[in-house]
């Protein structure tokens, strides 16, 4: 039986590190085996490339190949980590995937977006979550929340339009496919937070249950 594959998706200061933490807890107390992971990252290489990609420097990122690393580091995710962990029955929680390069490099950056399905088709194919949790927040207030990290990366420093575009982005694949993509109110306390993510991993739960 395959495990369950969720990616975590939302602006920055949406919260999904402590949501993390959540989704963390409730497997181990439901006694489900899971691997933590993130984009880009996830593996020895890909760590090396999420360094390149999100570091600050004085030259400036040109977007094709800001988009080409992060799908580098995305095949190799896949093939290293996230498949083999998925065929042992495994459930597989990362923070980001598919969905980020979309609104980050898609709509945010404006790339194209034909190019985008050819690298998402040859680099993904048919590897997309069971389930994303879309942690949403306002732009004012994830920026708030930003400003009180002590670290800060390239992104984090991206103008408010940016960060205005990421929502936008985020909230369109969401109603395109309301299915698979489930948006959770971040704005709102941290209890009510956990409720919303614990309503997701419970059906997602059952369905696992039932392929048995």
């Amino acid at each position: 039986m395959k495990g369950k594959f969720i990616s975590l998706e939302g602006g920055e200061g949406s919260g999904k590190t402590t949501a993390i933490h959540f989704i963390q807890q409730w497997l181990e107390s439901n006694n489900i085996p899971y691997l933590m992971t993130r984009e880009p990252g996830g593996t020895p290489l890909a760590e090396e490339i999420r360094q390149l990609v999100l570091s600050e420097r004085n030259e400036t990122v040109n977007d094709v190949t800001e988009l080409l690393l992060v799908f580098a580091a995305r095949a190799q995710h896949l093939a290293e980590k996230i498949q083999p962990a998925l065929e042992e029955g495994t459930w597989v929680i990362s923070d980001r995937f598919l969905d980020s390069t979309y609104v980050y490099q898609g709509k945010a950056r404006g790339g194209n977006v034909e190019f985008l399905d050819q690298l998402a088709d040859w680099v993904v194919g048919s590897n997309n979550p069971d389930a994303t949790l879309l942690l949403d927040v306002p732009v004012e207030l994830g920026l708030e929340r930003v400003v009180q990290r002590q670290h800060q990366d390239r992104l984090d420093k991206e103008s408010i339009e940016f960060h205005q575009k990421v929502r936008e982005g985020f909230l369109e694949r969401a109603s395109a496919d309301p299915q698979r993509i489930k948006i959770i109110n971040a704005s709102l306390s941290l209890d009510a937070v956990k409720v919303q993510i614990e309503k997701q991993l419970i059906a997602l739960n059952h369905a696992w249950s039932g392929d048995v």
